[in-house]
C-alpha cells in the first residue's frame, strides 16, 4: 500500500448525490482574490526575472520586490474598481501582514462586505517549512489579527503557497477554521478528517485558472489567461446540466491581474461571467461553506 495522508476516501464523480446552490444554481462561482505582503530583503517571492536583481545576484532584490508591491500600492485598488462596476463580491485571502503595511487597502474590501480569509502573516514563509509548534503560533497570529480588526475570527484558509506540514488541518480546526482552501483534489467541496476537532471543508480553489501558474509558471499572456476564464465558466455550465452541482474559483493577485492590459483582458472575461448572472451563484468562499452546512448529512462527501 502506497502511503496515504488520510484526510478522505474516494468517491468517484458518477453517482454522487445531486443537489443545488441557493436560488436552484448547479454551478458557484467566487473570486479569490489574493492581498500580500513580502519582507524586504528575504524571504520567498514570486518573481518577474529570476534571481535576486533579476540574475542571481544578492539581496535586496529590489526588482521583484517593487514588482510585487505595485499590486498593493496601485494593482489591487484598480481590481476593487473592477468588482465595484461588475457589482462582483469576493473572498479576500489576507496575510495578515497587510493590517501594518496597507491598512486602508482591507478597510475598503471590508466596507464593500467581502470576506475576510487567513492567509497566514506573509507570503514570504511556508508552513512546511516549520515544526509544529511553529506553525500553530503562526496560525494563531494571523487569526487574531483579522480577528481584533473584522471583529469576527476567519472562517477559511489558504495557507501561503498552498504548502501544507502533515498537521496542517489538524491545527486549522483546533485553531476553529471550518474550511480550507489548500486541497484542489474536486470540482465539489468535500470534507477532510481531522484528529480531534472533527472535520474541515475542503473548498476547490483553483490551480488552473489561477494568475500564478497560468501566468508566472506558463508563461501565459493576458488574453490566453482570460480566455481561459471563460472556457472554464462556459464548461462547466455546460457540465453542470446533469444535476451536480460545481465550484468555480478564480484565483487572483493584484500585482499580476493589476496591470493594466491584463485588468483590461480580465474585465471582459469577468463581465461575460457576470452576463450569466441568473443562471449562476457568484458568492464567495463563506457563503459556500455556509450552505453546504444546511445539506443533509451524506450529501458532501
Amino acid at each position: 500500500m502506497l502511503p496515504s495522508h488520510g484526510r478522505y476516501d474516494y468517491h468517484p464523480w458518477p453517482g454522487r448525490p445531486a443537489y443545488a446552490w441557493p436560488g436552484g444554481a448547479r454551478l458557484a462561482v467566487y473570486l479569490g482574490l489574493n492581498l500580500e505582503h513580502f519582507a524586504f530583503g528575504q524571504g520567498l517571492g514570486a518573481e518577474l526575472a529570476p534571481g535576486a536583481n533579476g540574475g542571481g545576484g544578492p539581496q535586496p532584490d529590489v526588482l521583484n520586490y517593487a514588482w510585487r508591491d505595485y499590486g498593493n500600492r496601485v494593482g489591487a485598488w484598480r481590481v476593487l474598481e473592477l468588482l465595484e462596476e461588475l457589482d462582483l463580491p469576493a473572498t479576500v485571502l489576507l496575510n495578515s501582514a497587510m493590517y501594518d503595511y496597507a491598512p486602508q487597502l482591507v478597510a475598503a474590501h471590508r466596507a464593500r462586505g467581502d470576506e475576510i480569509a487567513g492567509h497566514g502573516r506573509t507570503n514570504s514563509e511556508r508552513q512546511n517549512m516549520m515544526n509544529e509548534a511553529a506553525e500553530a503560533q503562526l496560525i494563531a497570529e494571523a487569526t487574531a489579527a483579522i480577528a481584533a480588526a473584522e471583529g469576527a475570527a476567519p472562517r477559511g484558509w489558504l495557507s501561503p503557497w498552498i504548502a501544507e506540514s502533515a498537521f496542517t488541518p489538524d491545527l486549522l480546526a483546533e485553531a476553529g477554521y471550518r474550511y480550507t482552501l489548500n486541497w484542489c483534489a474536486d470540482d465539489q467541496p468535500i470534507w477532510l478528517r481531522t484528529r480531534r476537532e472533527g472535520r474541515l471543508l475542503a473548498i476547490p480553489y483553483p490551480q488552473e485558472v489561477n494568475d500564478i501558474p497560468s501566468i508566472v509558471a506558463r508563461k501565459d499572456g493576458a488574453e490566453r489567461f482570460a480566455a481561459m476564464i471563460e472556457a472554464d465558466f462556459l464548461e462547466r455550465l455546460r457540465q453542470v446540466r446533469d444535476g451536480r452541482p460545481q465550484v468555480m474559483g478564480i484565483a487572483l493577485h493584484p500585482y499580476l491581474i493589476g496591470q493594466p492590459y491584463r485588468l483590461r483582458a480580465l474585465r471582459r472575461a469577468l463581465a461575460a461571467v457576470v452576463a450569466r448572472r441568473e443562471e449562476v451563484w457568484i458568492t464567495t468562499a463563506g457563503a459556500i461553506l455556509d450552505h453546504v452546512l444546511t445539506l443533509p448529512e451524506g450529501t458532501v462527501p
